[in-house]
């Protein structure tokens, strides 16, 4: 039957590897933001646990006996691999990308425009992004930080708002003039009314925050924003624009706002995160920045 070990407890430990190298208590305490008695009860512990005398103590101070030297040669060999080894691991988690997951729709019409001023902010730091529309599986992605729509509220995870949703029914300056003079009503019963798939809802609320009733309207439907604003853009009908995702096609000319008459829901776009994840350097600066950057485009706005 093999030998049973027993590990002396570590805290101690590490105080006498501390107190043995520089040959001082009291150097030891500053060296780990301690008391020097406190330095003194985990030795005292240690040497408790050995049942061996570590240090000789007399009135011009303290001394390694010869079994504190054979110990503190021994083990000091383990705490510098152990430093080493958690040198090793932070260089290469420093070096890591922060790994995005976006919407295509987010990623081409909003995050991607804006990324040569973070790079140029922060040349070090390197993204790596995917998209995709389902809800994000952080125990099964290997995603850092994602965005998502909805409420703010996920299951094991922290958020913070990037921009609400405001909405705004859009379309081309040429099918505007097509239909210039119409009631709101008459032109969107003749209009087609584009939306994404994901998306259902925002010709509903948009009715009913404008205090339109109920109509008969003909939906023409794509599987995404991003193709259902391409649509509006090539004259097909009236789609339902994200103001903040459709500010540059609305800024370049190629979309248009019918009616001036934007509404706000409770929904936003949201950075999130594993409540499990500290956020390191590089992730904390991407998350500021993305923040920031939404500020900036509201005050503009």
């Amino acid at each position: 039957m093999s030998k049973k070990t027993t590990l002396p407890p570590l805290n101690p430990l590490h105080v006498f590897e501390v107190a043995s190298r520089l040959e001082s208590f009291t150097k030891a305490a500053r060296e780990l933001n301690v008391t020097q008695s406190a330095v003194s009860r985990q030795i005292a512990t240690l040497e408790a646990s050995l049942n061996v005398m570590l240090f000789n103590r007399g009135k011009d101070g303290i001394s390694l006996s010869t079994s504190g030297e054979y110990y503190r040669r021994e083990i000091s060999q383990a705490f510098a691999r152990i430093q080493n080894a958690t040198n090793e691991l932070r260089d290469k988690k420093q070096s890591d990308p922060v790994r995005l997951r976006v919407y295509s729709t987010f990623a081409s019409r909003w995050l991607i425009p804006r990324l040569s001023k973070f790079k140029k902010k922060y040349p070090e730091i390197d993204l790596q992004m995917n998209t995709a529309t389902k809800p994000v599986d952080f125990m099964r992605e290997g995603t850092d930080i994602a965005i998502q729509f909805g409420e703010g509220e996920w299951a094991g995870s922290k958020s913070k708002l990037i921009f609400q949703d405001e909405i705004e029914p859009v379309c081309s300056p040429e099918f505007l003039d097509q239909h210039r003079g119409k009631e709101l009503l008459q032109l969107l019963q003749a209009s087609p009314l584009i939306q994404a798939r994901l998306r259902t809802r925002d010709w509903c609320d948009w009715l009913e925050a404008v205090d339109v009733d109920s109509i008969k309207c003909k939906y023409m439907e794509f599987p995404s924003s991003l193709l259902a604003y391409q649509a509006a853009a090539s004259g097909l009908g009236v789609a339902m624009g994200q103001k903040q995702l459709v500010k540059s096609d609305v800024d370049e000319g190629r979309l248009m706002y019918l009616f001036n008459r934007p509404v706000k829901r409770s929904m936003g776009y949201y950075a999130i995160w594993p409540e499990t994840l500290t956020l390191n350097t590089k992730m904390r600066a991407f998350l500021n920045w993305l923040i920031n950057e939404a500020k900036s485009d509201t005050k503009a706005g």
